[in-house]
């Protein structure tokens, strides 16, 4: 296949996934984690100042709050910056409320600030899928390049985050990016490219902070293709660039001060102080952590330090946070501990069978090439493997180290955190694929293949707008997934307006609504809604007969499981909903029961 040919073609895909993801997401609503993300960035970006969402790095949060912004400015719709509110003034980290009140309460068209901030993050899908394509074809080929996009592109996972302003597209793109520079810097150790390699590091470091498993990851690779690729001296060279990788994690230093810089010139160094103070006031006189957290809130009102204290915050609270674990609802269990085989589980159930199939191929026929039996010369054979098949090898450690620290987190809510290794899987599985068709050419072989990936795009193609709540053929699809797993799987509060949208078109006059999400139902039921406290336990006898309730998937289902063992929380408060009538499902996600 001719390059300008290939070139075509793959800016065609592109083109089709910004489209899908552009129109899908018009009538989504704002989900949990962007009631905080869109006006923490837009915070950034206008007062300079980073008191809200200290947990992840701005550089996300800066491209939303810079486009919502410039949208205003095209839109001649002015943003108000409610800066009087106890939420931005007083509290420590109000992002929720000042989210809320930010959005849907000072006078702000919430929904145009949304689509504004959430069209930086489809390009930055783009620009994801322009780098699995690069790399895959410069491994394995036009076709091979081709086939990896072909799968991002109609990733229904992929397709249901790149709409949201969250850093999980960011980071699989920052994870993806930063090693291919990497490993083209040991490549071609080059001045010019070891400096890429620095500053793509740097802005990796300020997307996410799980970006950190950069460090050994790195580490180890340079390691491993010093030793691999090493002629003679290998403690020499090994040494070397060693020292060439500390370079590139000094310029990544120096790029998050001034990011940082910038970010805190209007927060008030004693506010900073205070604020820090605050979230560590637990820590402080704890072994071994009370070193650091003193040694960060004492750097917080510093001049030259700031920008580090506040990097430094924000990395202790999200590894906290993720260690402290989330109620979730899983294969019938409640529980606010990590179950080991969640992200395999939801990994499985949440792609397609058609790509699972892919997958096993690919494994298959890289089996098949193993010519010799397995255990002869087992160590020499490696060492062969890995240095001629180097970038093979890193995208299979990471693979490692990823799904190791994945199952081993306390923090199970969602696929979308397991999106990092997903890049890394389109392109070695396209590579083996493109292999296997070449060897020994029959019909039906590409027959087959091409089957796979019309049922792979026609998946993404039926669920259409509801990417989020994609579920594969094995549990009979979307609209039984509420039955294995909730939260950002499932639910997220994206039905929120398809939720008032049917109030309006059946008339209702008024609806108990328990709300899982990030935007306001009063917002959008206009006076319909009645009041519910959806974390107390009810009895129908709370309400009429003929009442509406609304239930997101995830309450619903968090009220009606079993809990696991350990588990002391309420697991039985909407059992009693088993009995009453379900007259609508909204998208897959908000359930309408009748009161009888």
């Amino acid at each position: 296949m001719k390059k300008n040919i290939t070139n075509i073609i793959a800016a065609f895909l592109l083109i089709i996934m910004f489209f899908i993801a552009f129109f899908s997401q018009l009538d989504d609503s704002l989900t949990m984690d962007e009631k905080a993300h869109i006006p923490a960035g837009y915070s950034y970006i206008s007062q300079q100042d980073m008191r809200l969402n200290p947990e992840h790095p701005p550089l996300l949060k800066d491209l939303a709050g810079f486009s919502a912004l410039i949208g205003s400015k095209i839109t001649n719709q002015p943003i108000n910056f409610p800066s009087n509110l106890d939420s931005w003034q007083k509290q420590v980290n109000g992002q929720w409320d000042f989210g809320n009140d930010f959005l849907f309460n000072s006078g702000n068209n919430a929904d145009s600030i949304i689509l504004w901030s959430r069209l930086p993050m489809i390009l930055l899908g783009l620009c994801l899928g322009f780098f699995i394509f690069k790399w895959a074809r410069q491994l394995y080929g036009n076709k091979a390049g081709l086939l990896a996009l072909l799968l991002f592109c109609f990733s229904s996972t992929f397709l249901a985050h790149t709409r949201y302003v969250t850093t999980d597209v960011g980071a699989a793109a920052a994870f993806f990016i930063a090693t291919y520079y990497l490993i083209k810097w040991l490549k071609q150790p080059a001045k010019k490219n070891l400096i890429i390699a620095g500053i793509v590091y740097g802005l990796a470091m300020l997307t996410k902070f799980s970006l950190v498993l950069l460090i050994p990851y790195f580490i180890f690779l340079t390691i491993i293709y010093s030793i691999a690729n090493a002629k003679s001296d290998y403690f020499k060279i090994l040494v070397k660039n060693l020292l060439l990788l500390f370079i590139i994690g000094l310029i990544c230093l120096m790029l998050i001060w001034p990011v940082y810089q910038y970010h805190v010139l209007n927060y008030p160094a004693e506010k900073q102080f205070s604020d820090t103070s605050y979230h560590f006031k637990d820590l402080n006189n704890k072994p071994g952590i009370g070193i650091l957290t003193n040694s960060i809130t004492w750097m917080s009102d510093k001049p030259i330090l700031r920008p580090y204290a506040q990097y430094m915050l924000g990395f202790i609270m999200v590894f906290r946070r993720a260690a402290g674990g989330n109620t979730n609802f899983f294969l019938g269990e409640v529980s606010n501990q990590a179950w080991w085989n969640y992200f395999p589980t939801v990994y499985f159930l949440k792609e397609s069978l058609a790509f699972h199939l892919l997958t096993i191929i690919a494994l298959l026929y890289a089996l098949y090439k193993i010519k010799q039996p397995f255990r002869k010369k087992l160590f020499s054979r490696i060492c062969l493997w890995i240095s001629n098949h180097f970038t093979e090898f890193a995208m299979i450690s990471f693979l490692v180290l990823y799904w190791t620290v994945s199952i081993r987190s306390n923090l199970n809510i969602g696929v979308r955190h397991i999106l990092p290794t997903f890049p890394f899987i389109y392109v070695l599985i396209s590579g083996q694929i493109i292999a296997w068709l070449k060897f020994s050419k029959t019909y039906f072989k590409y027959l087959i293949i091409i089957i796979l990936l019309l049922w792979y795009v026609l998946a993404a193609v039926l669920i259409y707008p509801y990417y989020l709540a994609y579920f594969n053929e094995y549990v009979g699809g979307a609209k039984n997934g509420y039955k294995y797993v909730t939260d950002s799987n499932l639910d997220w509060g994206q039905d929120l307006k398809r939720l008032a949208d049917w109030v309006e078109k059946n008339n209702v006059s008024s609806i108990y609504l328990a709300y899982f999400g990030g935007a306001s139902p009063e917002y959008y039921l206009n006076g319909k809604l009645k009041p519910w406290a959806w974390w107390q336990d009810h009895k129908p006898l709370d309400l009429q007969q003929g009442d509406f309730l609304a239930i997101s998937a995830t309450l619903l289902q968090e009220g009606r499981g079993q809990a696991k063992p350990g588990y002391t929380g309420s697991t039985d408060h909407y059992k009693w909903l088993d009995d009453q009538p379900l007259i609508a499902t909204i998208g897959y996600s908000i359930f309408i029961y009748q009161i009888k």
